[in-house]
């Protein structure tokens, strides 16, 4: 998730100048610095989310196996890591747990709080769930 894009919007009145510099005044030194100084701090924002998404897989690890009590607590916090948003038959096929099981351990984590009901089931339409925790942190603010 190397995306500049966010920096270059919040940066947006400075890289315009620095366009506008290489047009009238060919300055791309101008441009070159500024650019680098965007890969820098998005190099450094992505490494303290990999150390945030770190620390929360080894919290979660705990935390869910004080939940669940489950033998399957790896696949079920690779889940919910490989796709933070997802339905309940997407966690079945996912984890391999059979569904009336997987059904109870998204019960517990919701009741738990680790997991967010997005979407009630809805006729043939299963529940939409998140897990906020990680959301957050990939987004860098409290979203869900």
């Amino acid at each position: 998730m190397f995306y500049l894009s966010s920096y270059l919007e919040s940066h947006r009145d400075e890289y315009y100048h620095r366009l506008h510099g290489i047009s009238l005044h060919d300055d791309w030194n101008g441009w070159l610095e500024f650019f680098l100084k965007a890969i820098v701090e998005q190099a450094g924002d992505n490494s303290i989310k990999v150390k945030k998404i770190m620390t929360l897989y080894d919290d979660m690890k705990q935390k869910i196996h004080n939940t669940t009590r489950s033998q399957y607590v790896i696949q079920i916090l690779d889940a919910l890591f490989a796709q933070p948003i997802f339905k309940s038959a997407d966690f079945t096929k996912r984890t391999g747990i059979v569904r009336l099981t997987a059904a109870g351990y998204i019960r517990k984590l919701k009741e738990a709080g680790i997991l967010k009901e997005l979407a009630p089931r809805s006729g043939s339409r299963g529940s939409v769930f998140c897990f906020p925790e990680l959301l957050n942190v990939v987004e860098g603010k409290k979203t869900f």
